[in-house]
Formats: C-alpha cells, structure tokens, sequence
C-alpha cells in the first residue's frame, strides 16, 4: 500500500498573494513546508493549476526534484484524484502548503496508525475536532474512498475542499477518526493566510530557528511567549 502525501499549492490566494514563495530564513516559505513534509520519510507530490500564474510553483518543484500535478484551479478534488492516481497512490495525506511549520513526524505516526486499522474507509485527521494549531493539520484517506469522492461529489463546497464528502456529506458510510492532543492547542495559530500570520511565521524562523521544532516544541515556544501570540490573535480563519 503506497502512502504519499499530497499538498496543494497556487500563488492566488485571495488574502496574501503569492505566499507560498515569500522568504522566511533564506527559503521560501514553500521549501520549509516540503522540507518538513519529508520528515515523514513519504514521498511528497504538489497538486497546482493548469494557470500561468502558477509556472514559479512548477519551478520550485522541478528545483526540488518534487513531482507536480496540474488541474482545475477551482476544482481541487479533481486535482487530488488525478495526482493520487498518476502517482499509483494508495494512502492520500492531505495538506496544505499554507503550513510551513507542519510536522512530518506526527504524519508518520498518523500513517503507521492509519495502517493497522487496515480499513479502506477510515478518515483520519487532527482537524475533526481541533487540539492542534491551525497550521498542522492533515487528512488521510484511501485512494478507494478518493475514488468515490470524485465520481459522486457534485458541489462546489466537495470539490474546491476535497474531504466533506467524507466528513460532511456522507458521514455515515465512513469510519472517522481524530487525532487529538491531551491539551487543548487549537487557540494557537501558525498557518499563513495574512500578513500578520507570514510576520508570526518569519519571527519564528528568524528568531527562533521554528523551522527545526517538532510539534510539541513549537506549541510550548508560542505558549511561553505570549507576545508571538498576539502578532495574529486576531486573524479569524478563512470560512470555507
């Protein structure tokens, strides 16, 4: 069973433009996501647009030997469906490059976990119910339960989101699970959406070298400097 995680990426975002290839420490924020990723020791692939706004996204990946796939910049369930299957994946891990502090140790122990259920059904995320920081979250799923999103799916929600399907709208015919923390530390927030959010992430890669801190690390360095906290504290999340 090949297990890969895919992350999805375009330089249009609605709030901060191009900031997946802002620069933290000397790299864009884009290197330190993979980066990270590859803790894992999964292989990691990016799911981009067909558009010509994102040709730098296909360049940083052909620079870091990542492997692309191209789609519908709306339709992102699309995309995942057509990665997971030119890559022969089996697992999906879901994520998305707005994390560039994401931690690939507590994906591998997420997939060793999802493993031994053994259950092509089985939804796993730490997002269900949230006690991670927004910034660390990831899905996995079955290329089979993938499958049947794609072929089913019809709203707009389904497909720009790629995952209610399983959680939302046909809850019932899955098994979901979630991942939680024993404290609660959703109040804390490390993905970049805003301005304020890339001047939070920057301060910690600059400052407190954030780039080499597992999970656990970073949440205990955020919650004993409650001056990080406030530069976003304000930042509501993007609804989707």
């Amino acid at each position: 069973m090949k297990a890969g995680i895919i992350t999805q990426a375009r330089m249009t975002s609605t709030r901060l433009p191009a900031k997946i290839l802002k620069e933290a420490g000397g790299r864009s924020l884009l290197a330190w996501h993979v980066e990270r990723l590859q803790w894992s020791q999964l292989p990691v692939f990016i799911a981009t647009t067909v558009n010509a706004t994102d040709e730098p996204v296909v360049s940083f990946a052909a620079a870091a030997n990542i492997p692309v796939f191209r789609g519908d910049e709306h339709n992102v369930l699309e995309r995942f469906y057509g990665c997971a299957a030119q890559y022969e994946l089996d697992i999906i891990v879901r994520v998305t490059s707005d994390c560039p502090l994401i931690d690939g140790y507590v994906i591998q122990q997420a997939v060793e976990q999802y493993r031994k259920e053994n259950n092509p059904f089985l939804y796993l995320s730490n997002t269900q119910e949230r006690t991670y920081p927004r910034g660390l979250d990831f899905e996995i799923f079955s290329r089979q339960m993938l499958e049947m999103a794609y072929g089913e799916a019809d709203s707009i929600a389904e497909k720009e989101h790629v995952t209610p399907f399983f959680y939302k709208t046909h809850a019932t015919d899955f098994r979901l699970k979630n991942i939680k923390r024993k404290s609660d530390a959703s109040q804390l927030r490390i993905t970049v959406d805003t301005a304020e959010d890339f001047e939070l992430v920057k301060i910690l890669i600059e400052q407190y070298h954030a780039q080499n801190l597992s999970a656990e690390e970073l949440i205990h360095l955020l919650e004993q400097n409650p001056e990080l906290l406030a530069i976003n504290a304000h930042v509501e999340q993007k609804k989707a």
